[in-house]
């Protein structure tokens, strides 16, 4: 596994009723970033910071992982943390095309330890899992879920790739995916996007011969709507965090390589950590 990047800049739903403590306030935007090494090589920090009142006494961290592949094994080295979340937030590609019931399998496995999950599918989750997280209450596809100050919002799938994986969307699409789950939460202080394909040329879509493949509709999305922070995934050797205009983006790898991002929201703003499991330091 490679060293993760060094973060220098470059370019209402199933789960409300644990968000009941907080209510939402007015923003000031402030979109410093303060960088700095947490602890180790492993794990990397990036604070965001952001004015606004917070309606609950304590800090509410978001662990995010995609890129499971119906890797249960690691999501049970990853029991600790999630126990400690308020709430999962699986960045796609859960399973090996892989029907409703696989995806399920990897969701339930999540919920044993966090009980609040939300979700967007990946290029190699079939298409109709979309449709069955809809129904179920805990897709990021499209729509957005406001859990107090935080509104959180994605896109699942990936661009169109050489491979003809089960769920590819053309640009255009991921464009107006992400417009309407943007729409859903434009007014909230906090703003995070979870996107499984990440932003066109940057640290994170590069293949090992360096080849930039994410999205260009991501990158136009971010620079335009500017969120807090954006999860995404989709490209493993991706792993890192970057900036694109104000927005901190942070890739963390595979799950089952060990990379998972934590993204706390306390007093001085978001927090967002890139971490393996598979470091002693993690």
């Amino acid at each position: 596994m490679t060293s993760p990047t060094d973060p220098t800049a470059t370019t209402a739903g199933a789960a409300s009723a644990t968000w009941n403590r907080c209510t939402a306030a007015p923003v000031v935007h402030a979109p410093a970033v303060s960088q700095e090494r947490i602890a180790g090589d492993d794990i990397i920090g990036v604070r965001v910071a952001t004015k606004h009142a917070r309606g609950y006494e304590r800090p509410v961290r978001f662990v995010c992982f995609g890129d499971i592949h119906m890797a249960f094994h690691a999501v049970e080295r990853l029991a600790a943390t999630l126990r400690e979340a308020d709430c999962a937030i699986l960045v796609g590609d859960l399973t090996n095309f892989g029907d409703p019931p696989d995806a399920f399998r990897v969701v339930d496995a999540v919920r044993t330890h966090c009980p609040n999950v939300l979700a967007v599918t990946g290029n190699l989750d079939m298409p109709q899992v979309i449709d069955a997280f809809r129904a179920e209450g805990i897709s990021l596809h499209g729509e957005g879920r406001r859990l107090g100050p935080v509104g959180i919002f994605g896109c699942g799938g990936s661009n169109v790739t050489p491979m003809d994986t089960p769920t590819e969307l053309e640009e255009d699409d991921i464009r107006a995916t992400l417009e309407r789950g943007h729409e859903a939460v434009a007014d909230a202080p906090l703003r995070l996007m979870v996107c499984h394909t990440p932003p066109f040329d940057t640290r994170l879509d590069r293949l090992v011969n360096g080849r930039p493949v994410g999205s260009p509709a991501v990158r136009t999305f971010i620079e335009t709507h500017r969120p807090h922070v954006a999860v995404v995934g989709h490209i493993h050797e991706g792993r890192g965090i970057d900036r694109v205009g104000d927005t901190v983006v942070a890739n963390g790898g595979a799950l089952r390589d060990g990379g998972y991002v934590v993204v706390t929201d306390d007093a001085d703003g978001l927090h967002v950590e890139l971490r393996n499991f598979r470091s002693a330091a993690a």
